[in-house]
């Protein structure tokens, strides 16, 4: 799939991230990513192997196994981590779900 800009790719971005738990998710592995970087600063550059460890691992599996879907990291690689801190921006101070309806999407209700 061709994209000509950062908007379009995002409302692409934001269908492949339908299902709350999805989100949250991505949240917790971003937030951990974050933490682990910060680690790597601060106490030993060993740290930084959890980076992409925690931040692909959460994403990864909620795709696979919550969204049934393929990451938008394999065909977009940059793209897609840059529009995965705009969700994490917006879901820390709560708009995520204003950009859902925004971009004409409904959230999907699940049960947990």
């Amino acid at each position: 799939m061709n994209f000509r800009n950062m908007d379009e790719f995002w409302a692409f971005y934001v269908n492949q991230h339908s299902k709350p738990l999805t989100r949250r998710w991505h949240f917790i592995g971003t937030a951990s990513s974050i933490f682990f970087l910060l680690c790597s600063l601060f106490f030993s550059w060993w740290f930084l192997l959890f980076v992409p460890l925690s931040g692909y691992g959460c994403a990864w599996y909620s795709h696979f196994f919550i969204e049934g879907n393929i990451p938008a990291t394999f065909g977009h690689p940059i793209w897609s981590l840059l529009c995965d801190y705009k969700m994490f921006g917006l879901m820390l101070t709560g708009k995520m779900d204003k950009e859902i309806k925004r971009l004409g999407k409904r959230p999907v209700l699940q049960v947990f």
